[in-house]
C-alpha cells in the first residue's frame, strides 16, 4: 500500500495500523472528556497533516471554541457527536473529503489485534465488489458500457481491469457509467485511460503537503492490449460522482477525449488518508490536492459540470442517443481507413513484383514492410497473410507468395501450418532442397502432418 500522502482520492482506505488501533472504546455513551479529547486530537490532526496549513489551523480552533461554548454539550451519542463535527469542520474549510465518522461496524479487541485477518478481510470485499467493476457488456450498436463504481488499486484489480479493456477493444464507442462512483487510485484512473490515448498524456498532479511535493500522473507508454486512442468516450456522472470519480471524468474533458452527460458532479478534489482519532473516531484528512495540468486548477467546491446536463436517470439514454451516431460513424472510418491499407498493400505487393521481375534489390523488404505495418495495426492475422501467400500462388506469382510465407514463419514460428506454406510454395517454385527443409520443419512441430511427410518422402525419392 503506498504511502498515507499517496492514498487514493478520497478513498477511506485502512492500513494494518489503522485496522489494529483504530478504536479503543466500545461503548457509545460519550463523557466531556471524550468528547474535549476527541477535539484536541482532531484540531492537531488538522494542524499537521491538512493540506492548507492555514485553514487546518481555523478548523481546530473552530472546534475547540465550539466546545467551549457548550456546542456540543448535549450530545452523547457517537454517531450524532461525529456528524456535529464534520458539520462544523465543512463549515469552515469546505471541504466534502473531511470528515470524522464511527465505523459502521465496531470491531472488536480481539479482531483487531489480528491486522493479517482484517487485511484479508479488507481484499475480500474489493473482492466481492468485482474491485468496483459492477458490469461490462456490448449495448446494440456495437457501444462498449462498463458501470464502474470505484477505481480500487490492487493486482487483481489491475487484472480485472485488463480483462474489461480487452472486452470493449472492438467497440466503435464506449460508455464509462461513474454515476455511483465515489472515488479511488489515481493509478487505476491512468491505467483506464492508457488504452484510449496513442502516446504518453500528462492527465493530472497531485500536490501533497507532506514533502511539498508535486506527483504527475501520465497515461503510460504501453498498454496490455488494444489501443483505442479513437474511440469515442461518454462519461456518465451524477452528482454522487466524486473524487477520483470526478478526477476521471475531468481528464476526459480537459483532454477532449470524450463527452461528459449527466449532473454536475459532488465537487472533492482533495486526496487524503483516515486518521485514527481516539475513542472509537476516524478522520478522513485530505493531505493534498489535485491540480490538472491544462486548467491549473481542478474540481473542488464546484464539481465537474458537464457537456450534456441532463437529469443522472437520463444519463444512459442520452449517451446512446449520441453514441450510436458516433459509433456508425466511426464504424465507417475504420472500414474507410482499413480499405484504404488493404488497397495500399496491394499497390506495394505489385511494386515488389516488378522488382523481382527485374532482380532488383528491395523487393522481399517491400513485403515485409508493407504485411508488418498491417500486422502491427492488427488488421491481419497468421491465416490472412497465408491466404494472401495461396492467392499469389494460385496466380504463379511464386516469388511474392514466398516472400509472404517467409514472413510468416518469421512471426509465427511455431504454427507447423505456416512452414508447411512455405515448403509448397518453394516446391512449386522449383527450389526442393528448401521445400523439404521447411516440411521438415512443419512435421517437427506437428508430428501428426501426414501430408508434409508423404512429399517429403517423394521428393528425397527423386532425388
Amino acid at each position: 500500500m503506498k504511502h498515507l500522502s499517496k492514498l487514493a482520492i478520497a478513498a477511506v482506505l485502512f492500513t494494518v495500523f489503522f485496522i489494529s488501533s483504530l478504536l479503543q472504546a466500545q461503548e457509545q455513551t460519550l463523557t466531556d472528556e471524550q468528547k474535549e479529547e476527541t477535539v484536541n486530537n482532531i484540531g492537531q490532526l488538522l494542524i499537521d497533516h491538512y493540506v492548507f496549513a492555514d485553514i487546518g489551523e481555523l478548523c481546530a480552533a473552530h472546534l475547540k471554541t465550539s466546545l467551549e461554548k457548550g456546542f456540543f454539550d448535549s450530545v452523547t451519542d457517537k454517531k450524532e457527536f461525529s456528524d456535529l463535527l464534520t458539520q462544523e469542520l465543512q463549515s469552515i474549510s469546505h471541504d466534502k473529503h473531511m470528515r470524522v465518522r464511527v465505523p459502521d461496524a465496531m470491531i472488536t479487541q480481539e479482531e483487531s489485534s489480528n491486522p493479517l485477518f482484517e487485511q484479508y478481510k479488507f481484499r475480500t470485499e474489493n473482492v466481492v465488489n468485482n474491485n468496483g467493476f459492477r458490469k461490462v457488456e456490448i449495448l446494440d450498436g456495437n457501444i462498449g458500457y462498463i458501470d464502474l463504481r470505484g477505481f480500487a488499486q490492487s493486482p487483481d484489480a489491475f487484472n480485472v481491469a485488463k480483462i474489461a479493456m480487452d472486452f470493449i477493444k472492438n467497440s466503435n464507442a464506449v460508455i464509462f457509467d461513474l454515476r455511483k462512483n465515489n472515488g479511488g487510485s489515481p493509478d487505476m484512473i491512468k491505467f483506464i485511460l492508457s488504452y484510449f490515448f496513442d502516446k504518453p498524456t500528462h492527465l493530472n498532479d497531485l500536490y501533497w503537503r507532506e514533502g511539498d511535493r508535486t506527483e504527475e500522473f501520465w497515461t503510460n507508454e504501453k498498454v496490455d492490449g488494444k489501443r483505442m486512442s479513437d474511440v469515442p468516450i461518454y462519461v456518465l456522472t451524477s452528482s454522487k460522482t466524486f473524487s477520483a470519480g470526478e478526477e476521471f471524468t475531468y481528464n476526459v474533458q480537459t483532454q477532449k477525449r470524450g463527452v461528459i452527460i449527466g449532473e454536475v458532479t459532488g465537487g472533492g478534489a482533495n486526496p487524503g488518508g483516515t486518521f485514527p482519532a481516539g475513542n472509537g473516531f476516524i478522520i478522513f484528512i485530505p493531505t493534498g490536492r489535485a491540480i490538472n495540468p491544462i486548467t491549473k486548477t481542478n474540481w473542488e467546491g464546484v464539481g465537474v459540470k458537464p457537456d450534456i446536463e441532463t437529469p443522472a436517470d437520463d444519463a444512459l439514454n442520452k449517451a446512446l442517443e449520441v453514441a450510436k451516431e458516433e459509433a456508425e460513424k466511426y464504424k465507417q472510418k475504420v472500414l474507410a481507413d482499413a480499405e484504404a491499407a488493404f488497397d495500399n498493400l496491394i499497390k506495394n505487393l505489385d511494386t515488389a513484383e516488378e522488382l523481382f521481375n527485374n532482380n532488383s534489390s528491395g523487393a522481399e523488404e517491400k513485403v515485409y514492410s508493407s504485411l508488418n505495418n498491417l500486422l502491427n495495426e492488427n488488421m491481419i492475422n497468421e491465416i490472412d497473410i497465408n491466404l494472401l501467400g495461396y492467392e499469389y500462388l494460385g496466380k504463379e506469382k511464386n516469388r511474392i507468395a514466398v516472400s509472404v510465407f517467409k514472413f510468416n514463419t518469421e512471426k509465427f514460428p511455431g504454427s507447423s501450418n505456416v512452414w508447411d506454406s512455405l515448403g509448397e510454395a518453394y516446391m512449386k517454385s522449383g527450389d526442393n532442397e528448401r521445400a523439404i527443409t521447411n516440411y521438415e520443419k512443419s512435421l517437427e512441430l506437428d508430428p501428426g502432418n501426414e501430408n508434409a511427410r508423404q512429399i517429403i518422402t517423394k521428393m528425397k525419392s527423386r532425388e
